[in-house]
């Protein structure tokens, strides 16, 4: 498994993927690491605009 690239606290910009349908585009917070789905981490991030929080693949963010 790889280290997480992304530290709890840094803000990221998301890209919602195919299967993300009706997330939004935007600044988000990484809030908590989460293990690997396959060979991708994924995180726990939170939306600087409205709050609401989600999980997403690392290749989602830059």
């Amino acid at each position: 498994m790889q280290p997480h690239r992304f530290i709890v606290g840094q803000k990221v910009d998301f890209t919602p993927g195919i299967f993300d349908r009706g997330a939004r585009r935007g600044r988000y917070e990484i809030v908590r690491h989460l293990p690997a789905e396959g060979a991708e981490n994924q995180y726990r991030v939170k939306s600087t605009v409205d709050g609401q929080e989600r999980v997403v693949k690392e290749s989602n963010l830059r």
